[in-house]
């Protein structure tokens, strides 16, 4: 197939150009001052999805109990529920599914008390995973979208033993489509340092310096980049 033939710029063109960048780069600086609220990360990630394999897996469930609603359709899980779909793994107190009719499946985990649902996944092609804990996780079969609702925090490991990336929020967003995740800040995850429950996050560089999982935590600190104006 021939090529098309590229005409060398001209100076005026590359001059515009460079303009564009600079003006790009003052838009992407301010997209990171603002996301104290919703904090999108697919640009720290290599270019990856979520297995694709997994869409074609059955989903297979263990529990303690397992009720049918016919009326609502939907399955019942509770105790100690561990649902696995392929490289996806949901472990929560109770579990219920649901499925369209065009075959896709819908997962929501919930835990009481102190306990929190868990949720894991592998990255397409790379030995890499997406895992994380929420007192809700509901899993979208069909958007491949998985979203962490209460005291959500999101890990990016390497080969299961290394922390690459932390976020913690309110609610937290993967879609494994795209592979892009987002957090919410609240009141849920206020805490000491963090009366107003602003979104946290821990991103080693990619050159190396990622936490191991047997180490201690890492120490998230508002940065002053980030911070807004102060409330009395």
């Amino acid at each position: 197939m021939n090529k098309p033939f590229l005409r060398p710029e001209s100076g005026r063109l590359c001059a515009a150009r460079a303009a564009f960048s600079r003006r790009a780069a003052r838009v992407v600086q301010f997209g990171i001052a603002a996301a104290c609220v919703a904090l999108p990360l697919a640009a720290f990630a290599p270019a990856a999805h979520a297995e694709r394999a997994d869409n074609d897996k059955p989903l297979n469930i263990e529990a303690d109990n397992m009720t049918y609603d016919d009326l609502k359709q939907v399955n019942i899980f509770t105790g100690h529920v561990v649902a696995t779909k392929g490289t996806i793994i949901i472990k929560a107190d109770r579990v219920e599914v649901t499925q369209d009719p065009q075959g896709y499946q819908y997962a929501t985990g919930t835990s009481d008390g102190g306990n929190l649902s868990y949720f894991r996944q592998k990255r397409d092609g790379l030995d890499e995973y997406i895992e994380g804990n929420a007192v809700r996780i509901d899993y979208d079969g069909k958007q491949d979208l998985t979203t962490l609702t209460t005291r959500a925090v999101v890990r990016r490991l390497v080969g299961l033993t290394t922390i690459q990336d932390e976020v913690h929020g309110s609610v937290i967003t993967y879609d494994g489509q795209k592979d892009f995740y987002t957090a919410k800040a609240g009141p849920d995850v206020a805490g000491p340092g963090n009366p107003t429950g602003r979104v946290r996050a821990m991103l080693a560089p990619r050159n190396g310096g990622a936490a191991p999982l047997t180490g201690a935590p890492a120490t998230l600190t508002p940065s002053t980049k980030m911070q807004g104006t102060q409330q009395p």
